[in-house]
């Protein structure tokens, strides 16, 4: 079902998504002092092509530069990226097939808005628990 879904997710959206992000990423990536955003946009790229299956854990080794950068994130995307996302999910939640799809993108909307600090991991991972 997770195949399903994803293939799903990429065809409608996902792809879309990505590109936003891989493209956030290399802006990012041209300043040296914002590479640590363009780092965690390419992961968000990643979460975004395929996220059933994985979710999002906080490192509980993040220090206060994450929170800094995380501001910062905010200030700059992550209040368009979070509303890119909700919108969306509110689109895609108009059809019962949709349903799980808006609920996967308004589950995206945490890592929109804090990347630094957070990991991407597989469902079956123990650090999934927490």
């Amino acid at each position: 079902m997770r195949t399903i879904l994803n293939v799903l997710w990429l065809v409608l959206c996902g792809l879309w998504m990505a590109i936003g992000y891989v493209l956030a990423g290399i802006v990012c990536c041209i300043l040296i002092i914002t590479i640590p955003f363009g780092i965690a946009s390419f992961r968000m790229a990643n979460y975004a092509l395929w996220p059933f299956g994985r979710t999002v854990v906080r490192k509980p080794t993040a220090g206060p530069a994450s929170t800094v950068g995380n501001v910062i994130w905010i200030i700059v995307a992550g209040i368009w990226l979070a509303l890119g996302h909700l919108t969306t999910g509110l689109a895609l939640c108009i059809t019962v097939i949709g349903i799980p799809l808006g609920v996967a993108s308004f589950k995206m909307i945490p890592i929109s808005l804090v990347p630094l600090g957070a990991e991407i991991v597989s469902t079956n991972d123990p650090r999934a628990a927490y």
